[in-house]
């Protein structure tokens, strides 16, 4: 039978129906975020240096919650299209995909090769159809935004919008009018070259344990939007690494100090609009209690100066966010800083912090980024800023997004592995959901992590 004439008979079968099922949705991958906001122009810095105001949200950060207005009334939503429909060569490269996805890091009995082979022989075009369009649908799903489910993605904070329900039906559609089901997949996976570090060094592996590490952090990097900008910074906890990259390359590397076990840092994406000069420290409420009426600290009163708000750590040089703070609102109040104990840098280990992440040599830092793109927060300008004693908060000219993620494994250019030691204890959990067909998503969502 001709593609033509194959087509023209599933068309006929399908649109005969009397009620046409909507196309599968993707899976939930847990609480529903906001979508990431329009961008818009960011505004030159000032030029004069101003006094720092609280933080205050920013474009760009989707987890950041603040008072907005109620949105006007969605426009109604139009009728689903009929449900795609397949030919056999599609169905059969969808066939041939699913048999190697395991060089992704991924199980091909998760989307049940053999379960689609049994449809394309049925010679039923409508269960045809249906059976390759929901494996599609897992398929491209687990690419884009990884195959473990939220519940077993411990502290996860990350926004990722490469894919939703009308994304993905425009993605089939398209792979299925040209013919290109593989290349329409592939275009979904990441493009950071650690991913590809990642599966060259998954070929070499022997061992179960080693592969089967390799194939969470597979995971963890499509956990992330497949693309993380231009300019970014990228926190690896358990690597106790901040890095600059841009246009791929890392431009600006050092050491840095993440949160101890019992104040351990969340994974979560922000926008750093700039940094604050000879910062105060508003201590968290989880810590109220270490610094209340203690030398140092002072309360922070209501207008009536009947209530205590919260305790203050003025500035100066015994102040525990040392001379700089970033500005990257995010709902965990979690940000990079200085520190005033620097020689901390020097251990192996550096768990230590309440949960931000002190970060060595950021002076350099915010010098790099204040005078990008024509700034004038430059070395000299800030270090007069620092001079002056006064809190001033200075902007960058471009925000910058800022991710801080939880790699226990990274490969280098040569092949070899580099083990992190799992400091929270997250692999376990997430990579029981990576061996389960659902990711995880049956799994008790996490409780709760404590305001910092």
């Amino acid at each position: 039978m001709s593609r033509r004439s194959s087509s023209l008979l599933l068309f006929t079968a399908i649109a005969g129906m009397a009620a046409a099922p909507a196309l599968s949705q993707i899976r939930p991958m847990g609480v529903p975020v906001p979508a990431r906001p329009a961008p818009t122009q960011p505004k030159a810095a000032p030029a004069k240096p101003r006094t720092a105001a609280p933080d205050a949200p920013a474009p760009g950060n989707p987890d950041y919650q603040a008072d907005q207005p109620q949105a006007a009334e969605a426009a109604p939503v139009p009728p689903p299209l009929p449900p795609a429909i397949w030919d056999v060569p599609n169905a059969l490269q969808l066939l041939a995909y699913i048999q190697q996805i395991g060089g992704e890091g991924l199980n091909p009995a998760d989307y049940d090769p053999a379960g689609l082979q049994a449809a394309l022989q049925s010679g039923n075009p409508v269960a045809m159809s249906a059976a390759a369009t929901e494996r599609f649908n897992l398929v491209a799903s687990d690419l884009a935004l990884g195959h473990v489910r939220k519940p077993a993605r411990v502290d996860w904070w990350v926004v990722d919008n490469d894919l939703n329900a009308e994304k993905q039906d425009a993605l089939l559609r398209s792979a299925l009018a040209q013919h290109s089901i593989a290349a329409s997949l592939n275009a979904l996976l990441p493009t950071h070259p650690q991913y590809a570090a990642l599966k060259e060094a998954l070929v070499a592996a022997t061992d179960e344990l080693t592969r089967n590490r390799i194939r969470l952090n597979l995971d963890r990097w499509r956990w992330l939007p497949r693309d993380l900008g231009q300019k970014y910074i990228i926190v690896n906890v358990p690597g106790f690494h901040a890095t600059l990259v841009e246009n791929g390359v890392n431009r600006w590397k050092q050491r840095a100090i993440a949160g101890k076990l019992s104040t351990p840092t969340p994974q979560l994406n922000a926008t750093a609009v700039g940094v604050i000069l000879n910062p105060a420290w508003n201590v968290p409420k989880s810590i109220e209690k270490e610094a209340a009426g203690k030398k140092g600290f002072k309360p922070i009163k209501s207008a009536d100066g009947k209530r205590i708000l919260y305790w203050q750590q003025p500035p100066g040089p015994t102040n525990a966010l040392g001379q700089v703070k970033f500005v990257m609102p995010n709902s965990k109040a979690i940000y990079l800083h200085d520190t005033n104990a620097r020689s901390r840098f020097n251990d192996s280990t550096r768990a230590l912090s309440h949960g931000c992440v002190r970060t060595q040599h950021i002076l350099d830092l915010a010098a790099e980024l204040g005078s990008d793109d024509g700034g004038e927060w430059t070395r000299e300008k800030i270090e007069e800023a620092l001079a002056s004693k006064k809190t001033v908060q200075a902007n960058f000219v471009k925000p910058v997004p800022v991710y801080i993620v939880y790699f226990s494994q990274a490969a280098l250019v040569d092949g070899r592995i580099v083990n992190y030691k799992d400091l929270y204890g997250r692999d376990a959990k997430a990579m029981a959901a990576l061996q389960m067909r659902d990711g995880g998503a049956s799994l008790s969502a996490p409780k709760a992590i404590a305001a910092r």
